[in-house]
């Protein structure tokens, strides 16, 4: 279990929409986000004046999904004045500076590296830079603080709503530590493993903070029952369209992993009628899910 964390959150006009600074205690670095109707506000904000890396918010053109767009500057003000000309895609920017001045052009350009690199392992939103920056060599002290710096920013950019940089799996969280240039995984003991098998459809699944995440390779019925919602019928459809369920074999497979907001809507995704997902995913022992989630219950 990791240490605790407290975060401040200022809202400049007393709105969640506005612009809002956000800090760890006891951390040097900060975030600040805005809406781009508010970017000329931020030019009163030291904040926003100095080195640092930004993320720009907003909907892919091409795919209709969420879009970011990941930047470093040695003024990041002056930069995202730039953006509003160039770019239209976006509708909010939150960017990371430092307190102190700490942050050089070599240290904000390893972090646009590194956070490029993470965005799309987490597939989470369409990262719209063309290639990944190339990062320049830091002596190995300043490496060490910029991946903690990372390690930081992961947690506030959450804090500030988005997820950017977290897989969704988390039983095999992205780790910011490399090895041989490539990015070490390491398996979460703590995770809840599922299955569902069932006329000939095998999957199986992660339970986490956000729901559960389905994993690659994981079967689904290629028929549809009229049992099924809309509402699943529709998402069903668009797992389709982009990829992430292709037929083989008279089947569908994963393709990756997917996020779903409950085992249910799971559950009746990979079957293809209207399912009770707390009874159809079991854990390898043959607990069903309501069963695991009675039971911890019990022993509080």
């Amino acid at each position: 279990m990791g240490l605790g964390k407290t975060i401040r959150i200022y809202l400049n006009d007393g709105s969640v929409s506005g612009i809002r600074h956000a800090e760890i205690v006891n951390w040097t670095g900060q975030a600040i986000t805005s809406p781009r109707s508010k970017i000329k506000n931020l030019a009163s904000w030291d904040e926003s004046n100095k080195p640092g890396v930004y993320f720009l918010f907003g909907v892919d053109k091409e795919s209709g999904d969420d879009a970011v767009y990941i930047g470093e500057a040695e003024n990041v003000f002056s930069r995202l004045q730039n953006h509003i000309t160039k770019k239209d895609f976006w509708n909010e920017v939150v960017f990371f500076t430092s307190k102190d001045e700490n942050l050089t052009k070599s240290h904000v350009k390893y972090l646009e590296s590194k956070l490029v690199q993470l965005a799309k392992l987490s597939a989470r939103h369409v990262v719209l830079n063309g290639n990944e920056p190339q990062r320049p060599v830091l002596p190995r002290g300043d490496r060490d603080a910029m991946d903690e710096f990372i390690a930081n920013l992961i947690i506030l950019l959450g804090a500030v709503g988005y997820k950017t940089l977290e897989s969704i799996d988390k039983a095999k969280p992205t780790l910011i530590c490399e090895q041989d240039s490539q990015v070490i995984e390491v398996p979460n003991t703590d995770i809840l493993e599922l299955f569902l098998k069932v006329k000939g459809i095998d999957a199986q699944a992660n339970v986490t903070d956000e729901g559960i995440v389905v994993l690659a390779n994981s079967h689904a019925s290629k028929t549809v029952n009229k049992s099924l919602s809309a509402g699943y019928a529709k998402l069903r459809n668009q797992l389709v369209q982009n990829g992430t369920l292709i037929e083989m074999d008279g089947i569908l497979l994963f393709t990756k992993n997917q996020l779903f907001k409950s085992p249910s809507q799971a559950a009746a995704i990979i079957v293809g009628y209207s399912v009770n997902g707390l009874n159809q995913w079991k854990t390898k022992d043959g607990f069903t899910l309501k069963s695991v989630e009675e039971s911890n219950t019990q022993n509080i």
